[in-house]
């Protein structure tokens, strides 16, 4: 199983009047590893959209919160493709401080073109999607 790995660290803006990370930022921290991820991949967003006319939108997003971050946290979101489909596809991201999960998300992201309808993933994205890929696999 392979897993992508975004690292970042936790600052003054990221918390709330806890000290601790304001849950919405960690939606934040998952898309910005979702990007780094593509990005890894050879996939530019920009490209896609203007030539292709294809962009990738959040379908799903299941949160479970297991523990806080803190202002000054080193942190490391992993991102894992559980399922590759026709259309979308299915991710698992962790936000960890250190060997610790503290959060974990569960996501479908669509594939879709400029009217807004699923559009097939193109084969050069959807074999680059499967080297992150954990084996599991079902077609739509």
């Amino acid at each position: 199983m392979t897993a992508h790995l975004y690292n970042l660290r936790v600052y003054w803006e990221d918390t709330d009047a806890g000290g601790l990370v304001y849950h919405a930022n960690y939606l934040k921290f998952a898309e910005r590893a979702r990007t780094e991820m593509l990005r890894h991949l050879g996939i530019e967003r920009e490209k896609l959209r203007g030539e292709a006319g294809l962009l990738f939108v959040v379908r799903r997003l299941v949160a479970e919160y297991l523990q806080p971050a803190r202002l000054d946290d080193e942190l490391a979101v992993a991102t894992e493709v559980t399922h590759l489909r026709g259309a979308s596809l299915e991710l698992d991201q962790e936000v960890r401080r250190g060997d610790r999960p503290l959060v974990r998300f569960a996501l479908r992201i669509a594939c879709l073109g400029r009217d807004a309808k699923p559009r097939r993933l193109p084969a050069a994205i959807a074999a680059a999607f499967a080297s992150l890929h954990n084996g599991n696999s079902t077609e739509e």
